[in-house]
């Protein structure tokens, strides 16, 4: 048998044995983990562009079309905490398994929908899956993947993101074009079907199961807190501007205030009593970690405004077409995944926090050449005409979104890589609600309500243009909160440590022992 240090004296030989098996099988669950995240992704974007054919074939209301798309989103960051610790407490394949099963599910009965209510509530056992599902995707590549790793790993993950961003639209667009069998809008949701099952039978075999390493409780009281508190603040922001914004709309978020405070103070007593609070409260301690949160929430506000904006900006302002929308979101998609993955791999590394810097100004570049060019070309403006902003525009949000989980998780201890995931999902998801409820400000409140067929158009670019403003404004705000980020990930600054646990770990898979750390070999 093949000692340690023998192993060790060869790092350029590639793994034999059971390491390279173990190797194999972290990089096939990586590949089903990530097709479940692109999946939500996909999902969350695909159905807004479907809305008109619903509305029409279901004859649904417009409080129902609103409810199919808000309905899942309240779910889904109602419960994303919840889900990353049950992740932490009962096994994270495990969950992730129940999730995506659930989603499959959901999704069947979202496409098979008898009527507007079915879909409605199908819309929100789905969101419900998905808070299980997700928080596990990041939380098994952080117990799957040694840190020297993780950095091209989370490339990986960031390109995901922007094409599940929006291939949405597009895969949504073609699919309601297409009316395959007669089924109108129904493929939208019946193609998760043989993905998710696909997911089910290979995440069976190959992902490997890991847990907190000592024996945790799940928070009833916390949960119950954390839901109340978002559905007190997201409600009103969903619903606010169709029911005229009324008073008890400001009081409800004002009282989640106070929901959150409440919470605080509970699990931190929780925590001192019997070390199984929902959230964990130390995770703010560490100063990458907080800082990455506040950014996070910040640009999920960024977020959340543009992308509805410019969805109502080119299929109602412009009167374009859902497939010519789609179409002229292609650039801005490969645009991300390509900075995505080139920041991580080649640039972070080298430069650090200064590349998500760049990142915010960049896309504050990108968004002002927008606002300019929309100005100049009116109504006329082409789909060519956008490309270059919105090439800048992916470039740098890819310079963002991959570097920022990296940087969020980087200190983060592997035993509560669960909470991180759930609050690092659930911030991103408030930011984007906070997001959508101002776009009632920064764009309907300039294009008004009462418009002729002749005055659409122009009113809508000008919501457009003003809106776009705010988005410069949150970038400016993200750059100068990225000051407050570490210099340079943990990876990166202790790489060559790194390297040599990850030598370790590759001699005691080999000998058959466990991994260092708490988590379980590969092998499992």
């Amino acid at each position: 048998m093949t000692s340690p240090e023998t192993t060790l004296s060869s790092p350029a030989e590639p793994p034999q044995g059971p390491a390279a098996v173990a190797d194999r099988r972290r990089w096939f669950a990586l590949a089903i983990v990530m097709t479940a995240a692109f999946m939500d992704l996909v999902d969350v974007t695909i159905v807004n562009i479907a809305i008109p054919s619903i509305q029409r074939d279901e004859g649904a209301s417009f409080s129902q079309i609103q409810w199919i798309t808000a309905g899942y989103a309240l779910a889904f960051a109602a419960g994303l905490i919840t889900g990353g610790r049950l992740g932490d407490i009962h096994g994270r394949k495990r969950l992730f398994l129940v999730g995506i099963g659930g989603f499959t599910i959901a999704s069947a009965l979202c496409g098979f929908a008898a009527n507007p209510e079915m879909l409605v509530a199908s819309r929100i056992l789905q969101g419900g899956m998905a808070a299980l599902m997700v928080p596990q995707v990041l939380s098994i590549v952080h117990a799957t993947f040694p840190a020297h790793e993780r950095g091209k790993v989370f490339g990986l993950f960031g390109a995901i993101v922007g094409l599940g961003a929006v291939s949405g639209p597009l895969l949504g667009a073609l699919l309601t074009e297409w009316n395959l069998f007669g089924l109108e809008w129904r493929p939208i949701f019946l193609i998760n079907l043989p993905v998710g099952i696909a997911a089910l039978i290979l995440g069976r075999r190959f992902i490997s199961e890991s847990k907190a390493p000592k024996a945790l409780k799940l928070d009833l009281v916390g949960v119950a807190l954390v839901t109340l508190g978002l559905l007190m603040l997201l409600y009103p922001l969903t619903r606010g501007r169709e029911l005229g914004w009324p008073l008890w709309g400001y009081a409800s978020m004002g009282g989640a205030l106070l929901v959150f405070a409440t919470l605080v103070a509970y699990e931190r007593r929780k925590a001192a009593r019997d070390g199984s609070p929902l959230v964990e409260l130390s995770l703010f301690k560490v100063k990458s970690f907080a800082a990455g949160i506040a950014v996070q929430t910040v640009f999920g506000v960024g977020l959340g405004i543009f992308f509805l904006v410019w969805t109502l900006y080119m299929q109602v302002g412009l009167g374009w077409s859902p497939l010519r929308a789609g179409l002229t979101g292609v650039p801005f998609s490969i645009a991300v995944s390509a900075a995505a993955g080139m920041s991580v791999q080649l640039l972070v590394p080298r430069f650090g926090r200064k590349v998500l810097q760049a990142g915010a100004l960049i896309m504050a570049a990108g968004v002002l050449l927008y606002i300019w060019e929309s100005e100049r070309y009116g109504l006329s403006i082409a789909s060519w005409q956008m490309a270059l902003p919105l090439v800048v525009m992916g470039a740098g949000m890819g310079f963002i979104v991959a570097p920022l989980t990296d940087a969020v998780l980087s200190e983060v201890p592997r035993e509560h890589s669960g909470s991180a995931s759930g609050l690092i999902n659930t911030v991103q998801q408030m930011g984007n609600a906070l997001g959508l409820g101002l776009v009632s400000v920064v764009f309907f409140g300039e294009v008004g309500d009462r418009l002729t067929p002749a005055q659409v158009g122009p009113a809508f670019v000008n919501g457009f243009q003003h809106a776009l403003g705010w988005v410069v404004a949150v970038m400016v705000a993200i750059f100068l909160l990225m000051f407050a980020l570490p210099k340079r990930p943990a990876q990166h600054v202790e790489g060559a440590e790194d390297a040599a646990v990850g030598e370790q770990e590759s001699a005691n898979l080999a000998e058959g022992a466990p991994v260092s750390g708490s988590e379980p070999a590969l092998m499992g």
